[in-house]
């Protein structure tokens, strides 16, 4: 059986204090392996940005335990857990979140400098990804010049280049039409098998719940199915 990545034990995120508290996860238990692609869907205000936020690392969380590849994340200083989510998580956002400023390429190689790797290295890989992703001809454009779709791809290559343990995508797909969420759900299908690369999706699209290994449903902070 394939190894843990993602583990959670009795996860509980509140918000607010005395009789203002309001519990956004509620004894959340997960387990995702290494290699799956897992959607997480369920109604607005149910939980799932708040799950990504804290199993991901960007947020505290209240009780329990969360553990990436073995690592207690709540054990780890603030510096510690942001170093670890450079170098082994990545993110895909619904708003792309590129810099407008900098072209494809410089967009993609900036998690590689942050973390210490040599500009030649990082100009290797980024221009390496985005070939791979049919960007090669896109590299000196910048967000503006891209659609929709080719500006999540470069989002995707951004959240791929450093080899992360796990991607977290949050509604990939939320601002683009059918042909871009198709290629955008194949390309994460792809990236999955291809590279036996941890996916977890945020999302409403049924079409791409149904690329995934498995749904979980979340209702009232907590997954029931």
């Amino acid at each position: 059986m394939a190894e843990t990545v993602v583990g959670g034990v009795d996860v509980w995120k509140v918000y607010g204090t005395g009789e203002a508290q309001v519990a956004a996860l509620r004894g959340v238990n997960v387990d995702i392996r290494r290699g799956e692609m897992v959607a997480i869907r369920g109604a607005s205000g149910c939980g799932k940005t708040t799950f990504l936020n804290c199993f991901s690392g960007l947020d505290e969380i209240t009780r329990g335990t969360i553990t990436i590849e073995g690592t207690n994340i709540q054990a780890l200083t603030d510096r510690q857990r942001s170093e670890y989510r450079a170098k082994r998580t990545g993110f895909v956002f619904q708003s792309y979140n590129l810099l407008p400023v900098l072209s494809a390429v410089e967009n993609v190689e900036m998690p590689l400098l942050i973390s210490g790797i040599k500009s030649k290295e990082a100009r290797h890989r980024a221009n390496e990804i985005l070939t791979g992703l049919g960007l090669g001809d896109r590299l000196h454009h910048r967000p503006a010049e891209l659609s929709g779709g080719q500006q999540q791809r470069v989002s995707l290559a951004r959240a791929l280049v450093s080899r992360p343990a796990i991607v977290w995508a949050d509604e990939p797909t939320g601002n683009l039409d059918l042909e871009g969420t198709k290629q955008v759900t194949e390309l994460l299908r792809q990236l999955n098998q291809q590279f036996s690369q941890t996916i977890v999706v945020v999302t409403h699209d049924l079409e791409v719940a149904n690329a995934c290994d498995r749904t979980l449903l979340m209702q009232d902070g907590q997954f029931v199915q």
